[in-house]
């Protein structure tokens, strides 16, 4: 089998019965676990990263035709307050996602002249498989995800949870710093 093969098959096994927004994390639910590889290439997976503490898990516009103002925005409000993540113990995993041709040269340029702290993650979602699976595509023209912000705590379960059906409407960073479970 090919490697494309073989990656489309595990993306419809991921996929199977998680079609639309409504089948998004919600407070309560476990979070799906997942794997995915950081623009650095190094795998990161929630499992391994809620072991340790809480997540803060931020879903991306990616790539549309252009880097989006708003996501660029969000981050650099995560990153001003980013002692305070650590303060809370909390790593910050923002997903990239977008068709996985050019998306790691999309990725490297929003991320480019930026300063990420230690406990910030930018990882790829090349061909929505992420995305899909939580239930965030945005599957429109010129669309690629839902903006979302979930609190994953140490047994995955989420504690937060912001899905916007627009460009804006995202989470406040206050907001998710009162939601992170305190240690």
């Amino acid at each position: 089998m090919t490697t494309r093969f073989t990656a489309a098959i595990a993306a419809l096994a991921i996929l199977a019965g998680c079609a639309s927004a409504a089948d998004a994390p919600k407070v309560g639910d476990e979070a799906k676990d997942f794997e995915l590889a950081a623009l650095g290439g190094e795998m990161v997976k929630l499992s391994k990263l809620t072991a340790s503490g809480p997540v803060v898990l931020v879903v991306l516009r990616g790539y549309p035709g252009y880097q989006c103002p708003l996501c660029t925005k969000q981050v650099g409000e995560l990153i001003g307050k980013a002692d305070e993540f650590k303060k809370a113990g909390a790593q910050v995993v923002l997903v990239y996602p977008g068709p996985a041709d050019k998306l790691k040269e999309h990725a490297g340029e929003f991320v480019k002249g930026k300063d990420y702290p230690a406990h910030f993650t930018l990882v790829l979602d090349p061909d929505y498989t992420f995305t899909n699976a939580y239930g965030l595509r945005w599957n429109a023209k010129n669309e690629t995800a839902y903006p979302s912000t979930f609190v994953v705590g140490t047994k995955r379960k989420v504690t937060f949870a912001t899905v916007s059906k627009t460009h804006g409407g995202r989470a406040k960073t206050e907001e998710v710093l009162k939601a992170i479970p305190a240690k």
